[in-house]
């Protein structure tokens, strides 16, 4: 038998399952958006999910190129247009394993701050690269906006994931650790809705 939460949602396709989810997950949070850019995170959701790259919950994001070397190839590259899809992959593989895999995070040498961090610089940087092009005119907007809220479509990303999903003890500690890293709003809302209040003072040269 299934519980509440474990209920099958029927969709017409994958790609309204997560135009539907995100729209909702940006409502929930607050997070204001041009439709293209919202646009683009579904269509990002629709094919990392029909790929098996996408299938790495037992490894975060082992599947996926590590992000150091994503960047160095598209800084080597000496066609523009090859480097600008590179900066792009960078900031299309970020978004997703940081929404998706960021509580995995906790704890390894490399934390979600990195994947949000370059993630949002790539983002800014092929704004700025395809400025005054066709393309530009077409998805600049796009990726300045993905670059200046990328942490804020990182929690619409986890709430797409956890939406309908109960949270036990252990998914409270690690949110409040994924708080102490990243100060996630998403994450600090879930918290104060169980009472657990985020410790706003707390050095973080504490963390760990």
């Amino acid at each position: 038998m299934r519980t509440k939460s474990e209920r099958i949602h029927r969709v017409a396709s994958l790609k309204e399952f997560f135009r539907d989810s995100v729209a909702e997950a940006m409502e929930k949070h607050r997070v204001a958006a041009d439709d293209h850019t919202s646009h683009y995170v579904v269509n990002l959701l629709t094919l990392f999910a029909r790929s098996e790259q996408a299938y790495a919950a037992d490894n975060p994001g082992a599947r996926f190129q590590p992000l150091a070397l994503l960047l160095a190839d598209a800084a080597a590259n000496a066609d523009p247009r090859e480097r600008d899809l590179g900066l792009q992959r960078v900031g299309d593989i970020a978004l997703f394993v940081a929404g998706f895999f960021g509580d995995g995070f906790v704890r390894k040498p490399v934390d979600v701050d990195y994947y949000i961090d370059v993630g949002g610089a790539a983002y800014q940087s092929l704004s700025a690269n395809v400025r005054g092009t066709a393309r530009g005119r077409a998805f600049g907007g796009v990726f300045a906006e993905l670059g200046a809220k990328f942490r804020d479509f990182v929690d619409v990303l986890a709430e797409v994931r956890d939406s309908g999903k109960s949270v036990d003890d252990l998914d409270l500690l690690r949110l409040y650790e994924l708080w102490l890293r990243t100060r996630s709003g998403r994450a600090a809302r879930i918290l104060r809705d169980r009472g657990i209040e985020p410790a706003a003072s707390l050095d973080p040269a504490t963390r760990h």
